[in-house]
């Protein structure tokens, strides 16, 4: 609901109050005519003694703040909360937009104009974003119109509430009135200003195959920068920002969350005033940026995302899950469960032809799984990645009977078939580049930086996304292709599109381009499946969300730095849009050596793949994949819809090793899936405990392990402790020995209620302590796992028929 009402006070003579089920967002117009931001947080009850008490007075300017004008000699703008920032006029903070003006000048002074309400997102009067996607089906829109005090300048300040959820978002319209053109250097999305005390940052940094690990820095009078100039979201620095109070945990204590409804170069950035006031803004990276409009022209920001909690982040979590669930994924996708897929990539990379990936699918399905994926290497003289990207037409040497052919040889499996694709992309070695090499973004003349053996294609050129929607069209409309994995393998070094007069445009348009060409695509091809993908995580955000029901979320498959990797993503994106593949051991990223278990367990927390070679797994290994794949097909309706609860992230404990803990929780409380898993094992550490929560207090539970079976391998010589004749290691007679004896792995069955469950913690068998093993121990070495499934029971006696049963 959004209230807007006159108040009688010479402060202020106008307020909006934004309120969501939990929270409260309320501005006013004071009298100098700039919208004053007076709170954001838990929800209260605003009328005009509210305000008031919101407002303060202030009689005399502190020290040598800068007067905003003559009439308000008392009122300072550097200490002011605003709704909308600028430069000049004293307010020295970071600014939301800077123009350049006619006569050259950056000073703008933007005063309350109109505003208008818009309930409802079918009304004929809600104002979509032209060429950027935004979140749909918003329960009310805000528009508050202020104008240039000097100028023909208008700028729209739009809010949207999506009341469920308790998310808000925001962006900027600027609107051209004046004879001339003016010049765009920097046009944010929000700018949010709060009472600094105590706050801290958390941000999400990394690289390739290392992703979004947490970062927690104190609020201080210097600038925090969250930025991108990737060209992309990036995996330097996701624009997932959190501001927190530094006391805040998982289970308690405010944070705001904040994200970009955007895939090109961002920046945010928090900073405290001298006097303890807190700024974050946030929208496009104002880096080699500038943009022109004409007169009667506009510029429209991205929609950046922003939400409340006040008991702890797992809650702030829970808002960006449902937000994105209900009001970012496109509606084909939103609801439908993802089919469990088998990618060709780390089986054979380039290496293959029709006959290999048939088998690799007749094993596929035998297993359980529903969807093939052949990735990269099927087009053009693509055996290595020098080469063809642009080509878009099959090998035929590799593929004599086409996509279609290998296609309809996969659906007669009973599969169903996915492609790999990297469209913005191109090789000088390919016949695309030799017939158009301005296509490429190059500088000419000047040697251009390679990334990964390819380039970029100018997707500001209409011919060239014209070009890319026909190759795709043709592709889809080949064959029956369920799934495309769209990938992007390479960052931008050198901006610089020869069809621009303003290069400041270029990254800008270069994204405004992307979203036209997957606006295109997806409209056309409502049911495929499109995953988006950048190197893994470099470009991990609610723009390509958008258009894409799942991203690819890090090329590296090791377990435990997906663990922390998947953990990170967490905090702002939903298990249901993180893709997660099991792959081999040793690890082609890590070379770390993990159980099938461990690797099963973390994918399952996600929408579940397999990416290694079933043809080179024995017997016994491809019998646990079928079987891990039966039980997540059972949860990842729970995955998908589930609440998911982050209790430990990988700290150390006592014993010096660190621990994952999360539970998967169904809306109605009546399902749960737990996790648990240790990267170090901690000699003559036996005692083992799980502590859960999120359950329903006045419900009885049913809870119990996978059960497992372990290889006598794995204990080495210890064999020999228990056999009547000495055995090597690694022998013959060991290898037979393990194929017809397996060590049972320990069983627990709990009935308990909820109410225990959420407050004690649930003791578990002793882990292996170097003083005996069965199947009453724990075998927990090295980044060891277990998955729980916590069940309600109507009655306790249907347990009990259960277990007679």
């Amino acid at each position: 609901m959004i209230k807007i009402f006159d108040v009688k006070d010479q402060r202020v003579n106008r307020a909006f109050v934004i309120e969501s089920r939990n929270t409260s967002y309320a501005f006013a117009v004071n009298e100098s005519g700039h919208l004053l931001h007076l709170y954001y947080g838990a929800r209260l009850e605003f009328d005009e003694n509210a305000i008031k008490a919101r407002l303060g007075f202030s009689k005399y300017l502190a020290g040598n703040t800068i007067s905003y004008s003559n009439e308000y000699s008392y009122l300072a703008l550097e200490d002011t909360a605003l709704e909308l920032s600028t430069m000049g006029k004293g307010d020295i903070r970071e600014s939301q937009v800077i123009l350049t003006n006619i006569d050259g000048s950056n000073s703008n002074d933007f005063i309350y104009d109109s505003h208008e309400l818009i309930e409802g997102y079918a009304s004929n009067g809600y104002r979509h974003l032209k060429e950027m996607p935004e979140a749909h089906s918003s329960d009310s829109q805000l528009i508050v119109t202020l104008k240039d005090k000097q100028r023909n300048i208008y700028i729209e300040m739009i809010y949207n509430l999506f009341y469920e959820t308790d998310c808000i978002t925001r962006r900027i319209k600027i609107i051209n009135k004046e004879e001339s053109f003016i010049e765009v250097n920097r046009a944010l999305s929000l700018n949010l200003d709060l009472e600094g005390e105590d706050l801290e940052m958390l941000n999400f940094t990394g690289a390739w195959i290392r992703e979004m690990n947490r970062n927690f820095t104190k609020l201080s009078q210097n600038k925090l920068v969250n930025s991108s100039f990737t060209g992309t979201s990036s995996n330097r620095n996701n624009p997932l920002v959190i501001l927190k109070k530094r006391d805040t945990t998982e289970f308690a204590g405010e944070s705001y969350g904040f994200n970009l409804i955007y895939s090109g170069n961002h920046y945010s950035c928090a900073e405290k005033n001298a006097y303890g006031m807190a700024r974050f803004v946030m929208g496009i990276n104002p880096n080699n940026f500038n943009f022109r409009i004409e007169p009667e022209q506009v510029f429209e920001s991205p929609e950046a995302v922003m939400t409340f909690a006040k008991n702890g982040l797992n809650s702030l979590s829970h808002n960006f899950h449902e937000f994105i669930r209900e009001h970012v994924l496109r509606r084909t996708w939103a609801k439908k469960v993802r089919p469990v897929l088998l990618n060709s990539w780390e089986a054979c990379y380039f290496n293959f032809n029709e006959t290999k990936l048939v088998n690799m699918a007749k094993e596929a399905k035998k297993i359980g799984v529903e969807l093939f994926v052949m990735d990269d290497g099927w087009f053009g003289n693509r055996n290595d990645d020098k080469s063809s990207l642009g080509d878009w037409d099959v090998n035929l040497t590799k593929l004599p009977n086409g996509v279609s052919g290998l296609c309809r040889k996969i659906n007669d499996l009973g599969l169903d078939f996915g492609i790999w694709l990297e469209p913005e992309m191109i090789n000088v070695d390919s016949a695309l580049y030799r017939s158009h090499p301005n296509w490429a973004v190059d500088i000419p003349g000047i040697e251009h930086s390679e990334g990964r053996n390819q380039r970029i294609l100018n997707l500001t050129i209409e011919e060239v996304r014209d070009y890319l929607v026909a190759r795709i069209f043709d592709l889809l409309s080949s064959a029956n292709i369920k799934y495309v994995k769209w990938d992007m393998n390479r960052i931008f070094t050198d901006y610089y599109g020869f069809n621009l007069s303003n290069q400041g445009e270029f990254a800008h348009r270069y994204v405004l381009g992307l979203y036209d060409i997957l606006r295109r695509i997806v409209e056309e091809f409502p049911d495929v499946l499109f995953e988006g993908c950048a190197s893994g995580g470099n470009r991990f955000d609610l723009g390509i969300l958008s258009y894409m029901s799942q991203i690819w979320a890090s090329d590296n498959t090791d377990p435990w730095c997906r663990a922390n990797i998947q953990t990170g993503y967490s905090y702002g994106y939903p298990m249901s849009v993180i893709a997660a593949h099991i792959s081999a051991s040793p690890n082609h990223q890590t070379l770390r050596q993990t159980l099938l278990e461990t690797r099963f367990n973390v994918a399952s927390f996600a929408m579940l793949g397999l990416e290694l070679n079933l043809s080179d797994l024995k017997d016994e290994e491809l019998e646990i994949l079928k079987t891990e794949i039966e039980v997540y097909k059972s949860v990842r309706d729970l995955i998908f819809t589930g609440d998911y609860i982050r209790i430990k992230n990988g700290e150390e404990t006592d014993f010096n090793n660190h621990v994952f803990e999360w539970i998967c929780v169904s809306k109605d409380k009546e399902r749960a899936l737990a996790f648990t898993m240790q990267d170090k094992a901690v000699a003559n550490q036996p005692n083992a405990s799980l502590r859960l929560t999120g359950l329903d207090d006045n419900k009885l539970y049913h809870i119990y392990n996978m059960p497992a079976k372990y290889d006598i391998k794995h204990f080495g010589d210890l064999i020999n402790a228990v056999s009547p004749i000495h055995i090597r290691p690694g022998s013959n007679i060991h290898k037979i020995i393990s194929k017809f004896k397996k060590m049972d792995g320990e069983v627990e069955d709990f009935v308990l209620s909820g109410s225990f469950i959420n407050n004690a913690p649930i003791k578990l068998h002793n882990n292996y302590a170097a003083t005996g093993f069965d199947g009453d121990v724990r075998f927990y070495q090295d980044y060891a796992s277990r998955i729980f499934f916590i069940e309600e029971l109507k009655e306790k006696d249907d347990y009990d028929k259960e277990e007679n049963a």
